[in-house]
């Protein structure tokens, strides 16, 4: 590595983690290189337009942010919410597992994981809070634990970025999710179960099975959701970023003229939320092109990949450090800088080591969420101690068992690729 890629390197550390944004830091570090290095600045607006404009995957991404605000408007979270009530809330620990099967449903809906725990996470965690029947740092941790579903079950913003980096296809990556999710949420009612005896959480109030149907009839166009558009994409109807497309559609006339939900104000609220959304995530994807550019100039990927075919590096083992390495960076950056930044310099070992890139790819999604819950930098917590006032120490002292569940999940995805490559090869993966 030359030694202003090595300053440029430096910078970003210092300006990134002296408070200024990503992307800024990143684009600052750009500059910074190709001065030293005398290449034309010009170069930054070229790959950052060039891999904008030039990826017609990347418009997934905006549409999928607007599909979930407009789920999360009025009365579709509540409908959702009192269908999932009536399903688990007669358990003891119902509301707990409420919590994940929303998450479950939600997942299929949003593609955020911040989406599911700042709309339908505040919900929930203000029903489990009344009258004392949770602790609220339980609450909060269970929350973000199962928020970090929402990105790994289709549709999944992270995964349309992998796609973008990796040349993977978005469809096949949606199927290798389904399975791992369904994992996550099966492990996470589990613990549930076994917390709740072993805490002694009280039973929640039974919904009676005879009104089930009604309430079921009442939520069956919100639950259609996913169906639609996992429908749309393996029956070969749309493509997944139209996909995208039919979703936000069909998320709007639900609220809208559906169930009534939505206010012209609310609209203009939502879609300016939604651009604000994309804007930040654009910026930081621009700038991590151009940073990409750099790291390809300095053909690191290639020395990476070099030095690792050199110590012949078992796939399982190469998988396992590179997850632990994956899991201390989570504690530091978001991610989106994780997926396009570092996820590229380990690509062409993969492809070296004979690893499958839609394994690879789920299994570094479900690591990167892990890392939203990471203490002490975990965004996730912050984002859910700021909508819900939930002290920080109480929800970092119970998130400890959650991740151990989590990260005994993802344990098995790296050991048994099955668990991910099952249903798209079930649907013509090769």
């Amino acid at each position: 590595m030359s030694t202003p890629f090595l300053l440029a390197v430096a910078g970003f550390f210092i300006l990134s983690g002296g408070g200024l944004p990503i992307a800024f830091a990143m684009f600052a570090a750009a500059i910074a290189y190709l001065f030293m290095s005398g290449q034309d600045v010009g170069l930054i607006a070229e790959q950052s337009l060039n891999g904008l404009f030039g990826s017609f995957v990347l418009l997934a991404v905006p549409l999928f942010i607007l599909a979930a605000n407009f789920m999360n408007a009025g009365t579709v979270t509540d409908r959702l919410l009192t269908f999932c009530v009536a399903l688990v809330g007669r358990f003891r620990g119902g509301l707990a597992q409420v919590n994940v099967v929303a998450s479950l449903i939600f997942s299929g809906m949003s593609g955020s994981a911040i989406a599911d725990a700042a709309g339908i996470g505040r919900i929930i965690i203000d029903m489990m809070r009344k009258d004392g029947r949770y602790p609220a740092g339980y609450a909060a941790a269970l929350t973000a634990a199962s928020a970090v579903i929402g990105p790994i079950i289709p549709p999944s913003i992270p995964m349309v970025l992998y796609a973008l980096i990796s040349g993977s296809s978005i469809g096949y990556l949606f199927l290798g999710g389904i399975v791992p999710g369904l994992i996550i949420g099966a492990t996470l009612m589990v613990f549930n179960a076994w917390t709740a005896r072993r805490r002694n959480f009280h039973t929640d109030e039974v919904v009676p099975l005879k009104a089930l149907p009604a309430i079921t009839f009442r939520a069956f166009p919100a639950l259609m959701l996913p169906v639609i558009l996992l429908t749309g994409i393996y029956g070969g109807v749309t493509t997944p970023t139209e996909a995208a497309a039919v979703a936000a559609a069909y998320a709007l006339v639900l609220a809208a003229l559906v169930y009534r939900a939505m206010s012209w104000r609310q609209f203009h609220e939502l879609v300016l939320g939604s651009a604000r959304s994309t804007a930040a995530i654009g910026m930081i994807i621009a700038a991590a092109l151009v940073f990409n550019y750099l790291v390809a100039s300095e053909n690191i990927p290639g020395i990476v990949a070099e030095s690792l075919a050199g110590l012949d590096v078992p796939p399982v083992l190469f998988l396992i450090a590179v997850n632990l390495l994956f899991l201390a960076l989570g504690c530091l950056f978001d991610a989106t800088t994780l997926l396009l930044v570092v996820v590229p310099l380990f690509l062409p070992t993969v492809t070296t080591l004979g690893i499958d890139p839609v394994h690879f790819g789920v299994v570094i999604v479900i690591n990167i969420m892990v890392g939203l819950i990471t203490p002490p930098y975990g965004v996730l917590l912050f984002v859910i101690n700021a909508v819900t006032d939930i002290p920080l120490k109480d929800i970092i002292r119970e998130i400890w068992p959650f991740m151990g569940v989590l990260l005994a999940a993802l344990l098995v995805m790296i050991l048994f690729p099955q668990t991910v490559l099952f249903l798209p090869e079930l649907f013509g993966y090769r």
